[in-house]
């Protein structure tokens, strides 16, 4: 009998991975070459992140692959593999993405803004709350 895995998302040449720390923090990469069982040598050519040895621990990994992806590919080769993929469509189409492009929204609001978000909420609540009761009666 086969051992079934709880896991999904591995740590394998083409796993796309969403790095948690230093300046390219929020970007995505690929992983190029495993390493280690502490790191990998991650390459991002789409979206800036510089090819370099990266530590697991900040690193996401992310559900994404780049499928047939060989190992230590270079930068030109991963690009063409990214690119033919769509992975950076992937990714901003998952919720995950979208959430993560919303909070950072959010975050960059103007105190002037944040109180116009309150206020169409509070329209929005009121509007709401008077189709139910018109709907009860």
């Amino acid at each position: 009998m086969p051992f079934e895995s709880n896991f999904a998302r591995f740590v394998e040449v083409g796993r796309v991975v969403l790095l948690k720390a230093g300046p390219h923090a929020g970007h995505i990469a690929v992983i190029a070459e495993i390493i280690d069982h502490n790191r990998a040598v991650i390459d991002g050519p789409t979206t800036g992140v510089p090819r370099q040895a990266f530590p697991y621990r900040h690193l996401t990994l992310t559900p994404l692959t780049v499928p047939q992806l060989p190992r230590s590919a270079s930068s030109g080769i991963v690009k063409k593999y990214v690119e033919k993929s769509d992975i950076v469509g992937k990714w901003e189409s998952t919720a995950w993405a979208k959430k993560r492009a919303a909070a950072e929204k959010r975050r960059t609001l103007t105190d002037f803004e944040r109180f116009q978000v309150m206020v169409h909420k509070k329209s929005r609540r009121d509007k709401v709350r008077k189709v139910l009761k018109a709907a009860k009666a």
